[in-house]
């Protein structure tokens, strides 16, 4: 009755004896290029794909220390966390899981720093936690690096990844961050202190449609996603099809709404060059 049997699904194959002398972790395949990468070749570059620029998801804090001078990032307002205000669902057990993840207590890590020695306020989102959403928490710290900013006359630079947008766990509570972050950047700019907003891929929703999209210079990665709703939900409503690089960062800055794309690598000598010419 053996003839009847399936076939296996897999084909097996028999491993050598021999093991490989290159040792694993060395390589990884780029999803873009399907090209093998060497990850340290990959790492030195910033995450991104030394074959096709494919830009990886980066940490906050790996972020801040390809931007900042070394050793001098003093991080503010560590304590804030969101405290689930209206008790949401699986929001507490979101929230752990990501604490858990990133070793962060929040969406965004604040501080103060320098650009080859120029001090500066900085916020620095991580998509990790929650897809960079912003809440109560996130918000508030925002507006504390903002208003820091205006007291010590100091630059302030945020760098967005918020792809989450404002959260919705926690309501209005949440979405009230728009308008708090963006009255924030208007008492900046009565004091004549510059805001550069740093836009990464993706960063949509009520991050998108307030502090980012405010800076005085207003930088984005190449291919970065950003906007307001999604692509699906635009067609659904308008009944149209969207250019293909519709919400992308070339998009946006043909259409006038961003100033400049920088490669990653090439963003911390581009905010020094700014910052040395906005400060004065």
């Amino acid at each position: 009755m053996s003839w009847f049997k399936k076939p296996p699904r897999y084909t097996e194959i028999t491993k050598p004896e021999k093991k490989s002398d290159i040792p694993g972790g060395l390589w990884m395949r780029c999803e873009k290029c399907d090209e093998m990468v060497f990850k340290k070749e990959w790492e030195d570059n910033l995450k991104a794909c030394p074959n096709c620029n494919l830009y990886s998801v980066m940490g906050a804090r790996e972020r801040l220390s390809s931007i900042l001078d070394p050793g001098s990032f003093t991080e503010k307002d560590s304590a804030i966390a969101s405290i689930d205000p209206l008790q949401f669902q699986g929001y507490a057990q979101s929230l752990a899981k990501s604490q858990k993840r990133t070793g962060e207590k929040e969406a965004v890590i604040c501080g103060e720093g320098t650009i080859e020695d120029t001090p500066l306020q900085i916020g620095c989102f991580d998509f990790r936690f929650m897809a960079g959403s912003m809440g109560s928490a996130v918000g508030e710290k925002v507006t504390r690096c903002l208003e820091r900013g205006g007291v010590e006359g100091q630059p302030v630079v945020i760098v967005s990844a918020g792809g989450g947008g404002a959260r919705m766990h926690e309501g209005m509570l949440s979405l009230m961050q728009m308008a708090k972050t963006s009255a924030a950047v208007a008492l900046l700019r009565e004091k004549h202190v510059p805001f550069v907003s740093v836009i990464t891929d993706p960063t949509m929703g009520g991050v998108a449609a307030s502090f980012a999209s405010l800076g005085d210079v207003i930088i984005a990665e190449p291919g970065a996603r950003i906007g307001f709703a999604g692509r699906r939900v635009i067609e659904q409503t308008i009944g149209e099809s969207l250019p293909d690089d519709f919400q992308t960062a070339e998009f946006l800055l043909q259409h006038g709404m961003i100033d400049m794309i920088v490669a990653r690598p090439e963003i911390r000598a581009t905010l020094a060059t700014l910052l040395s010419h906005l400060a004065n």
